[in-house]
């Protein structure tokens, strides 16, 4: 066995254990919603993911102070989580998981436009196309879902979208932060950013914005969204260390069939024939990006070496 396959195949297991816990996190957040306001759930998993983070980063010593453009970025990442979070709690407390996973799996189509859009990225007709494909399988997944749950259907949408904005302030702050870092920052600011709106919304009654003392079990629930964000995401940050994004992006498409088990086993929801055709269109059309994406990379022109 080489060097380079002791360093992926770590990098795989990794993957794998996220896609298996990330979908933990959207379990917690559905038995919490029964009782527990969507606003609350995601200050929880905000201030969790802090304190869980905070001895890892200082154990690690990966700093503490920032540039000013940094802390913005910081800031803005935050918000979009925030938003992404919130949009995903809020379509999981009537929908079942695996569909809001599965319209919320467009991140990488809306991904792929904004990068040509805002950055000027490199997008041929054929990811363009496999990107439209994604998007209607996405609607396979939402018509019934809208029928049957209405406009909250269209929640996992603003989850994609949102995503897709904090992965671009990502791709800014990767250079200049270490990830551990970046995520107890994020965290951070995302505590400091909700304490005040969810101050608000309680002495306004705003009913998802409210707060409620938990009971019981509901502690760990709450718990458990911050616990499970915080482990996963720390899996895919090493993942990435170990293997290349190539590598693990199709990977990242069995979060789908985790969430559809434990969605069957916890709560006894199962995806119907149409949204199985969306879950595999969508899936497919990811896949066919990435390969092209690969090519890409291919066959970009290498500089001529200097004479």
């Amino acid at each position: 066995m080489t060097a380079s396959s002791d360093r992926i195949l770590p990098g795989v297991a990794l993957m794998i254990a996220f896609c298996v816990l990330a979908p933990l996190l959207d379990v917690c957040a559905k038995l919490a919603s029964a009782t527990i306001p969507v606003g609350q759930i995601t200050g929880a998993r905000f201030l969790v993911q802090a304190a869980l983070m905070l001895p890892v980063v200082a154990l690690m010593g990966t700093g503490w102070r920032m540039s000013r453009r940094m802390a913005g970025l910081v800031a803005l990442r935050a918000i979009f989580l925030i938003l992404s979070t919130y949009s995903f709690v809020a379509a999981v407390t009537v929908m079942p998981i695996a569909d809001a996973l599965a319209i919320a799996f467009v991140e990488p189509f809306i991904l792929l436009i904004l990068g040509r859009i805002l950055f000027g990225d490199e997008v041929g007709p054929r990811r363009i196309a496999a990107s439209i494909v994604g998007f209607g399988g996405a609607l396979l997944v939402i018509q019934p879902s809208l029928m049957a749950f209405g406009l909250v259907a269209l929640w996992p949408l603003g989850t994609a979208v949102f995503f897709a904005f904090y992965m671009l302030v990502t791709r800014q702050m990767s250079r200049g932060m270490h990830p551990v870092s970046m995520q107890f920052h994020t965290a951070l600011a995302g505590v400091l950013l909700l304490v005040p709106v969810l101050a608000w919304g309680h002495a306004a009654g705003a009913p998802t914005l409210t707060l409620v003392y938990p009971d019981g079990m509901v502690w760990a629930f709450l718990f458990g969204v911050g616990f499970w964000a915080s482990t996963s995401h720390m899996c895919m940050t090493y993942a990435l260390k170990f293997a290349p994004s190539a590598t693990l992006a199709p990977l990242h498409y069995l979060e789908i069939v985790a969430a559809v088990g434990l969605g069957y086993l916890v709560f006894g929801d199962f995806p119907n024939l149409l949204t199985w055709a969306g879950i595999a269109t969508i899936a497919a059309s990811g896949l066919y990006i990435i390969h092209r994406e690969r090519l890409s990379a291919r066959v970009l022109p290498t500089p001529a070496p200097a004479p």
